[in-house]
């Protein structure tokens, strides 16, 4: 497949293009983590998301209007007191393979950091990436992202992914 990048149309994640993140978010853990995510845990977070932006905000990637999504990012938030202002955290970034290398990331990273700096409260963007995927690093390098110099660390529980207390009531 052959993307134009600079004709690509960068939009908001609509509950419409739920299947397909769903997808992309299998495929992204499946290709980054060797991770099998539960099917309607992620449905239903997808969902959720999807319903309420201030929650997590998608935007999708497609040639044009009419044709598939061919890649996808999120923003989370975080408050951050030191600075007085949010942290738009990338989550959730993907591009199918055969659209890899033709500037789709940098389509939708160009947009959502317009979109930032827009906003006078929103004072940077961060993302983490998993240590050993090398080209999505140099591809964070080349957009003119710097390694923050931290490591995150995680407190996970998964006996709370019960996808029943996950889905809007």
């Amino acid at each position: 497949m052959s993307v134009n990048a600079p004709s690509l149309l960068i939009r908001a994640g609509v509950p419409a293009d739920r299947d397909t993140i769903v997808d992309f978010n299998q495929r992204l853990a499946g290709e980054t983590e060797g991770k099998a995510l539960d099917l309607t845990v992620l449905s239903a977070g997808i969902r959720s998301a999807l319903a309420d932006p201030e929650r997590l905000r998608y935007w999708v990637a497609q040639p044009s209007a009419a044709a598939p999504l061919v890649g996808q990012a999120a923003i989370t938030r975080e408050w951050s007191d030191w600075r007085n202002g949010w942290i738009w955290w990338f989550q959730s970034v993907y591009v199918i393979p055969e659209a890899r290398g033709q500037g789709v990331f940098r389509a939708l990273y160009q947009q959502i950091r317009a979109e930032a700096l827009a906003l006078p409260d929103v004072i940077g963007l961060r993302l983490y990436v998993e240590q050993e995927n090398h080209r999505a690093k140099q591809t964070y390098l080349a957009m003119g992202m710097e390694a923050s110099g931290y490591h995150v660390f995680e407190e996970i529980w998964t006996d709370r992914f019960a996808a029943s207390s996950l889905t809007p009531g």
